[in-house]
């Protein structure tokens, strides 16, 4: 999926995948991370998500990745901070108080760039992406955050009755995904309010993923 899809999708404004609140799940999970006060955390992806706001009205700090400047834009906007803007690399880096966003290729952040993480939050990152990306994004979030648990929300449903996005990531694929690094443990999972896009029946599903331990000699 090229870059130009996503940007216009925000110039022409088809943002439905732009929640009017906090996700639910968050909300109800987030504490299972179990992090210190302060901590920080990484939104791959992130949009101008109301997640964001909920995050920051908790008293963490947030680090995001944005394909979109008018997302960022819009997002500092909402929260009536004033960013400072500069370059860092092939990205833009936007900034003011307990919010950073790195706008440009997620692919071209590095771990160094991003700095330490306490935690990952994937709402619509992972899903957002076909079949082909999903195996190199996970991979390479892995690596910037230096294996950071994870609060991962996706859908389930019949990929064949929608095309996407975003994408069916079903049980085996989180497992084909993280197992190698992660213990995966389902969290909840939630019918779709009327389906997803109207069109077909889905589930919402939780993932808490915490990093396996090496074992002890």
């Amino acid at each position: 999926m090229h870059p130009e899809f996503w940007q216009e999708k925000w110039q022409k404004r088809q943002i439905a995948f732009h929640q009017a609140a906090a996700n639910p799940l968050l909300i109800r999970w987030f504490n299972q991370l179990a992090l210190a006060p302060g901590a920080t955390v990484f939104l791959p992806l992130c949009g101008k998500s109301l997640d964001i706001h909920w995050l920051l009205a908790q008293g963490y700090r947030v680090v995001g990745a944005e394909l979109s400047e008018m997302a960022v834009q819009e997002l500092f906007a909402e929260l009536e901070l004033t960013a400072t803007v500069s370059s860092v690399g092939n990205l833009l880096h936007y900034q003011a108080d307990k919010l950073q966003v790195f706008v440009g290729d997620i692919f071209q952040l590095s771990e160094n760039t991003l700095g330490p993480v306490a935690a990952t939050y994937d709402r619509a990152a992972l899903v957002a992406l076909p079949d082909a990306m999903r195996q190199r994004y996970t991979q390479h979030l892995i690596t910037i955050s230096q294996s950071a648990p994870q609060l991962v929300i996706c859908f389930e449903y019949d990929q064949a009755q929608l095309p996407g996005p975003p994408f069916s990531v079903d049980s085996l694929e989180m497992h084909q995904l993280y197992s190698s690094v992660y213990s995966l443990n389902c969290l909840e999972k939630l019918d779709v309010p009327g389906g997803l896009k109207r069109k077909c029946q889905a589930t919402e599903i939780g993932w808490l993923l915490r990093p396996i331990k090496p074992e002890q000699n």
